[in-house]
């Protein structure tokens, strides 16, 4: 190994004062000229998620010594979309990435380290910590804490989902508060992300795909004892790593970006992912064009269904059935990734070549999918000119032609209202606007609408539209990431009550059914001020929001902050 970065703080005669803090944490001298590995921990008491990081974070450590390295750790923020759901928090949520990043590239700098171990579990922690590993190009290893067992209620599978889709039940009178009392406490058995293929999971598996975790990182119980062997081996393979001088960026190329996309397809990841690799992606310095989804997913079916699709599986199924490596290895044999691209542990194809489906009720055969397409769409059209997201793979009919009446609203708060008390009805297009990036600002994530639609039956025969994002929980009709948003004079601002709407899911169109005469006339109007002050926000508001709003990109740059080369 050449010149470590840490001698910048440790040798010589004019870093005696650093070393003579670094001897007040107990350093020794053999520790000293060790290399310096920082622990990126995401540890907290807020996410269930996080609760057990720090068991992880001493087995990383334990690594890290055992192959002659020098751990020091640290932490970054996290926030938990489930308790941030709903409410003023979910501003911050998506927001929070851009200061993880930010956060670890100031420690990483700051203290001259030599490489790093990622520690990441939940939604905006998995891909800031991404980010950062991108920018810096530091040599570096990611372990998650792991999924969440699923919960037992009622003799069937409950997750977090299950909850909010339980909510829809109370408000539509098929069940009672005593029921959703018992539900509440049997849905989130264990310390873990949330037990289904949402945000965190889906992220923590296409880690494992892009190649800068190991085998298992996205699947493996949170509390299971084979988590903290995986947290062990990390440390001691960024050691490896290090000395053999592999950066994320040797790892992360466009041709493992679209094998992640790849894997994305197959498993019916979040809608989210599609923020999420633009924006680590930007950060590589690599071009990412949402039309590329939909190209891949042409070509890659769905062959796993995972929860929150109807009757899905869970991670810990995906897992025992061979995890992402065995899913990899399926499209690896079809020709549909390019197993020569790097990984942390050598090339892509040696490290699957022993990997084996080994419950084809879980992970299918190419040639017999849930769905001839990924499970995944990009929508385009006049009502979304740079595109809008779907979660097709959690539909029962992933080509289905929807066509209804607007209802408008200016804000998530007043879409649940309306659906709450029953002001939304079969054959309504629920369309929310400025929740996006600048709008919301922060993008915020809406499970309580598309949730209480599916608890109340109305999820099939619903559609709902918004400049905003919803959660990788939601399931139906739910079209998200809508680009132009609103605050930025994208036609979902002119949208009026009773605009006839049409989705076309087999043609991937989003179309807006009104003259062309009468868009013009809507568009001369457009105040985007007056818009956002309707909604009852400002874009200009102070403190972290007001900043992101200033500096925040629209969804289809990943929302990721101006100064993206997409």
């Amino acid at each position: 190994m050449s010149e470590k970065l840490s001698d910048r703080i440790t040798l010589g005669v004019d870093r005696a004062p650093h070393r003579s803090l670094l001897r007040a944490l107990g350093l020794t001298d053999r520790e000293m000229a060790q290399p310096l590995i920082g622990i990126v921990n995401s540890y907290n008491e807020f996410v269930p998620g996080h609760m057990h990081l720090r068991q992880i974070a001493e087995a990383v450590k334990t690594g890290v010594s055992s192959a002659g390295g020098t751990p020091r750790e640290f932490s970054t923020i996290g926030v938990c979309d489930g308790i941030a759901m709903g409410h003023e928090g979910m501003h911050f949520s998506l927001a929070g990435r851009e200061l993880i990043a930010d956060s670890v590239e100031i420690m990483a700098r700051a203290h001259a380290l030599d490489a790093l171990v990622f520690i990441p579990n939940c939604d905006k922690i998995v891909p800031g910590m991404l980010m950062a590993a991108l920018r810096l190009n530091l040599p570096c290893v990611f372990v998650s804490g792991g999924p969440m067992l699923p919960g037992r209620f009622e003799g069937e599978n409950a997750d977090l989902i299950t909850v909010f889709e339980a909510v829809g039940k109370v408000h539509s009178g098929q069940k009672d508060q005593a029921w959703l009392r018992d539900y509440e406490e049997n849905a989130c058995p264990t310390c873990g992300s949330c037990a289904g293929m949402f945000t965190a999971n889906s992220m923590n598996c296409l880690t494992e795909a892009l190649g800068l975790a190991l085998p298992g990182n996205g699947t493996i119980p949170a509390v299971y004892s084979q988590r903290l062997v995986l947290a062990k081996e990390a440390g001691r393979l960024v050691m490896d790593v290090l000395n053999y001088d592999l950066r994320p960026r040797d790892i992360v190329t466009t041709t493992a970006l679209h094998n992640a996309v790849a894997v994305d397809m197959a498993l019916g990841c979040s809608t989210n992912t599609v923020l999420h690799l633009p924006a680590v992606a930007n950060e590589g310095r690599l071009h990412f064009d949402l039309a590329e989804i939909n190209t891949i997913s042409d070509k890659v079916p769905q062959i796993c269904k995972l929860s929150p699709a109807p009757g899905g599986h869970y991670l810990i199924d995906l897992g025992e059935a061979g995890g992402v490596s065995a899913v990899m290895k399926v499209l690896l044999d079809e020709g549909l990734l390019d197993g020569t691209v790097q990984t942390v542990t050598g090339v892509l194809a040696d490290r699957i070549k022993d990997a084996r489906v080994k419950d084809q009720n879980v992970i299918r055969p190419l040639s017999a999918p849930y769905s001839s397409r990924g499970g995944l769409s990009i929508l385009f059209g006049d009502l979304a000119p740079k595109g809008a997201v779907i979660k097709v793979g959690a539909l029962k009919d992933p080509a289905m032609v929807f066509e209804g009446r607007a209802k408008v609203f200016d804000s998530e708060d007043a879409a649940a209202d309306a659906i709450r008390s029953g002001g939304v009805v079969a054959g309504d297009a629920v369309v929310i606007r400025y929740e996006g990036p600048r709008g919301g600002p922060g993008m915020r994530e809406m499970l309580g609408p598309t949730a209480t639609l599916a608890g109340m039956g109305l999820d099939d025969s619903v559609a709902l539209l918004t400049d905003g994002r919803f959660s990788g929980g939601s399931r139906g009709l739910s079209i998200g990431h809508i680009s132009p948003e609103a605050a930025l004079g994208g036609d979902i601002a002119f949208v009026n009550d009773g605009d006839r709407i049409r989705v076309d899911l087999n043609r991937r169109t989003l179309e807006w059914l009104v003259s062309e005469e009468e868009k013009a006339s809507r568009r001369e109007s457009f105040d985007p001020e007056k818009g956002l002050a309707k909604a009852g926000r400002i874009a200009g508001s102070t403190g972290y929001l007001g900043r992101y709003a200033d500096y925040v990109q629209s969804a289809d740059k990943g929302a990721a902050f101006r100064g993206a080369i997409n």
